[in-house]
């Protein structure tokens, strides 16, 4: 399906994306924890919400 130079493409490209990424987040973690406090919350939120529709689905049919 994919030859070998696709895939080692791939990996590599995965691996620096990952760490390009890693490396932009550490620098601005500053300003990360200045303007997305109370973002947990709202994540913890959303998936709780996500688990009631699918947990009414799967009780109703």
């Amino acid at each position: 399906m994919f030859s070998k130079g696709q895939i080692i493409f791939g990996v590599l490209f995965a691996i620096a994306f990952i760490i390009v990424m890693v490396f932009m987040y550490r620098k601005d973690l500053k300003l990360h924890k200045l303007h997305y406090r109370g973002v947990l919350w709202i994540l913890l939120a959303f998936i709780g919400f996500i688990g009631l529709i699918a947990s009414i689905k799967f009780i109703f049919m």
